[in-house]
């Protein structure tokens, strides 16, 4: 996923708040100079169902490959946007081993354009940041809730209302389809980081015979049929991510007990932060997830703050940038890709099973507060998740801690796919992690996939 939050240079990291936006963030070395893509262009329907109809352009870059071209990837970095040239010619060193044999094809996404530096055709609206909102408490609350994030939908909305209701990942998958077309490629050959790895899921099921190879780097699980489930394990592994750092300390501020009486209290009484900001009991169980994915480099971090927050002081979970609360970006994109609540009794009742799930973690950091903000959203899900189809070829997995179990449920519905996993905390692998690079680059150039149990 690049998040939104890396756009404007920050989805987690999606998160503790931004459960929406895996993002990895890649960054280009100083003393390696920009590299300009080809530039090409691609004009697709706004509406896939419309063919006819209103089209737009899309901006696909090419870096030719340095030896003998064995075909083309298609790269792309997340976010759910991002301006894949821009970011591509930043960093060509990144790909410089795939690049030996292979074209190195990206484009900017369609919608997300001059504010997030993309140069396809832009949605002409102003993404926003906000705090992801509390669990209403009865009807009432539920329908202000709602009314409140139609306003926020509606101010994008009205700027372009056709693009608006055609901005999922399966449009996107679709515009990858055309990009392959274009390319001249029998088949497709695809890198996917973060929520580009959506993108791939959706393309997998609509072109199932046009798949010669995928990566999922640092993903989440959209390929499901029980929506319920996936929700439920995710929430396990938050909960045993937690349990990763309860077990490393040894104070009696990271206990289980202690940190849940914490949270407790919290809820009944929230935490002042300072500024105005106090924090309730599922504030700083999101707040917290965000230490707890940087592994012993946050952990410290977050134990100070646990025994300050006991002492009636919370402020050492104020987000060092951005907003102060668990938020999430307007989900243009997001809104339509996910299951939301249709009504409070259903809201609560996924509430409750969560909290009895992950008693440590409850709802942080899953879709199930992530998509609060789409509840009212005045365009339906379109893109919904579902099983992939029989018949893909095998695919490749990648992912840290949590990431790689999320993939790895994706992968299981394909005979003879790979995971690379990383026994450690992260976003994505690829652009960070050498050894899976070069299983990634093995798979893309000569489809060999990596042996069970590959870590790196």
């Amino acid at each position: 996923m690049i998040a939104h939050a890396v756009l404007t240079l920050a989805l987690l990291g999606p998160m503790p708040s931004a459960a929406l936006d895996p993002s990895p963030a890649p960054s280009a070395s100083a003393s390696v100079p920009a590299e300009r893509m080809e530039r090409l262009e691609v004009t697709v329907p706004v509406d896939w169902s419309k063919p006819e109809g209103r089209s737009l352009t899309l901006k696909v870059g090419r870096l030719r490959a340095t030896g003998r071209s064995a075909g083309s990837v298609l790269i792309a970095y997340g976010g759910p946007g991002a301006p894949g040239i821009r970011l591509t010619e930043s960093m060509p060193q990144m790909w410089a081993d795939l690049r030996k044999r292979m074209d190195i094809v990206t484009w900017d996404t369609r919608g997300y354009g001059e504010q997030f530096q993309g140069t396809s055709t832009g949605l002409p609206c102003v993404w926003t940041r906000v705090p992801i909102p509390a669990f209403p408490r009865d009807d009432a609350e539920f329908a202000r809730m709602t009314d409140t994030n139609r306003g926020i939908a509606e101010a994008c909305r009205n700027r372009d209302p056709e693009l608006f209701a055609n901005m999922s990942s399966a449009d996107h998958a679709r515009d990858m389809e055309a990009i392959r077309k274009a390319l001249g490629e029998p088949k497709l050959t695809f890198y996917g980081a973060s929520y580009a790895g959506f993108y791939g899921q959706a393309y997998a099921r609509l072109f199932p015979g046009k798949v010669r190879a995928m990566v999922l780097d640092g993903t989440w699980n959209h390929a499901t049929a029980d929506w319920t489930r996936e929700l439920e394990d995710t929430a396990r592994q938050n909960e045993q991510a937690m349990g990763r750092y309860f077990v490393s300390c040894e104070a009696a501020a990271c206990k289980p007990s202690f940190w849940r009486r914490l949270v407790a209290r919290a809820d009944r009484s929230p935490v002042p932060a300072g500024a105005g900001v106090a924090y309730d009991g599922r504030d700083l169980q999101g707040l917290a997830m965000g230490f707890v994915r940087q592994g012993p480099e946050g952990w410290k971090t977050l134990t100070a703050a646990i025994e300050k927050a006991a002492r009636g002081d919370a402020s050492g979970f104020v987000p060092p940038r951005g907003l102060r609360y668990p938020d999430v970006a307007t989900g243009v994109t997001e809104c339509v890709d996910w299951p939301r609540f249709g009504t409070r009794k259903e809201m609560a009742a996924t509430v409750a099973r969560l909290n009895a799930i992950a008693p440590s973690t409850g709802t942080a950091n899953t879709l199930a507060t992530a998509t609060l903000t789409c509840v009212g959203w005045p365009v339906k899900v379109t893109n919904p998740p579902s099983p992939l189809p029989k018949g893909l070829p095998p695919l490749l997995g990648a992912g840290a801690w949590g990431e790689s179990d999320a993939v790895a449920r994706v992968l299981a519905q394909v005979p003879g796919s790979g995971l690379v996993r990383h026994e450690g905390p992260g976003h994505t692998l690829y652009p960070s992690n050498a050894c899976a690079r070069d299983h990634v680059n093995r798979y893309l150039t000569d489809l060999v996939v990596p042996a069970k149990g590959t870590t790196c």
